[in-house]
């Protein structure tokens, strides 16, 4: 169980302070939000965000005097927690138990108070023009409001130890975890900007949202042609869950990407890959809130296995998937989903099919406007609606051996490059 970093205990105790003094029953989230202006790790959050924390001072020490006269009692008591107060601490206590670290500071129950969308807290931060994702990623990678690099981020941040500190929590060290060797953060890919913007598929990432909600057979199994953008879509709940677009039970969830590539580099002897595999699913189990993200699912079937025996990672997956330990979410194509997982009925059984069919011409015109952007900055050219329009149209009528979007992207890709 993570431990109050000592600062955080003085702000939690301000918090109940600022409720006595002014005769409030209840301590609230506006009352936390007040006392972590004066906590030093979620005040230099706040501060590189853009927030002025004096005007953030002054409107919330006015509510609390002008909108809480209903609170008031004549009587002296010990003022209570509210829920959400509590919410918000258990749910700053299991983003850092989640992340595998020790102490949980101001800065986490900051990040953790945005989930609490209906609150005044929330709508003041808001007004400050912050975000969720703001914090987060000064937090994660020391990136302040508007893009800038801000360098001298808190060490005592759980989330941003330095690596002394980090291999004191944790005895392995940070190099040796195996998600570090043989998975991608997709979180942390979305937070730097390298995750493009997912157009149009709205019930296919809610159908995926449900089935990762389930409490159990909650893997979802994306199924369809090559370059329909199945893996887009797993990239694209990753930048939902950075920005906060997700339900509540997601709000910390953390998508890893399995590099089946990296995960068999060097296996000289028997044992290696299933070694491998076996420490990913051994931390992945540790962290409530991970997701394990594996493109080009078929390929585990039958990876790792020798010609004297059945093992294979599909056999190293199904105990953890079973016991809803771990989510994991699986995409693939028809034709090997025929070939390898109506095979296996045992590993079928664990997910829930989700067919990604191939846009059509209107979708995929409003996914390239969406992508328009990036390809305009990295070629220093400009697409025009009609150029996008023809490199749809045309790309569909004689390109028949690829699928929409992908032909299409790869058509304005190309045209692109021509101007370089």
């Amino acid at each position: 169980m993570p431990s109050f970093a000592q600062s955080l205990e003085k702000t939690l105790h301000s918090a109940l302070g600022h409720a006595s003094e002014r005769s409030h029953e209840y301590a609230t989230l506006e009352h936390l939000l007040f006392a972590l202006i004066d906590d030093p790790d979620a005040a230099q959050v706040m501060e590189a965000c853009g927030v002025d924390l004096g005007d953030l001072s002054d409107v919330v020490r006015q509510y609390l005097g002008q909108e809480y006269q209903s609170l008031k009692t004549n009587q002296k008591v010990d003022p209570a927690m509210t829920a959400g107060f509590q919410r918000v601490i258990q749910r700053a206590i299991l983003h850092v138990q989640s992340s595998g670290k020790d102490t949980v500071t101001g800065a986490n129950v900051l990040v953790a108070l945005f989930s609490e969308r209906d609150s005044y807290a929330v709508y003041f931060l808001q007004q400050q023009d912050m975000s969720r994702l703001d914090a987060v990623s000064f937090i994660s990678h020391g990136i302040g409001k508007g893009g800038r690099k801000i360098q001298d981020r808190s060490p005592k941040s759980s989330e941003d130890q330095p690596p002394q500190a980090e291999e004191r929590a944790d005895p392995k060290n940070k190099k040796d975890s195996a998600l570090d060797q043989f998975t991608v953060n997709l979180n942390d890919k979305a937070l730097a900007g390298k995750v493009d913007p997912l157009i149009g598929r709205g019930p296919e990432v809610d159908r995926t949202i449900q089935i990762l909600c389930r409490r159990s057979k909650n893997n979802p199994l994306y199924v369809g042609d090559p370059g329909v953008g199945k893996t887009a879509i797993a990239e694209g709940l990753a930048r939902k869950i950075v920005e906060g677009d997700v339900p509540e039970v997601l709000a910390e969830a953390v998508i890893y990407s399995l590099d089946m590539g990296s995960l068999l580099a060097g296996t000289r002897y028997r044992g290696d890959f299933e070694e491998r595999l076996k420490q990913v699913v051994a931390e992945l189990e540790k962290m409530p809130h991970a997701i394990l993200f594996i493109d080009e699912i078929h390929t585990v079937i039958g990876a790792g296995a020798t010609s004297g025996g059945a093992m294979d990672a599909s056999n190293l997956l199904k105990p953890a998937l079973s016991g809803g330990s771990i989510r994991c979410i699986g995409s693939t194509t028809y034709k090997e989903f025929r070939n390898h997982f109506e095979k296996d009925r045992a590993l079928l059984r664990r997910f829930q099919k989700i067919d990604v069919n191939e846009p059509t011409i209107e979708d995929t015109i409003k996914i390239l406007k969406g992508l328009r952007t990036a390809f305009e900055e990295h070629h220093k050219v400009k697409y025009t609606p009609d150029a996008i329009k023809t490199a749809v149209e045309l790309s569909a009528r004689y390109i028949n051996d690829r699928k929409l979007p992908d032909k299409a992207i790869d058509v304005i890709d190309e045209v692109g490059a021509m101007q370089m």
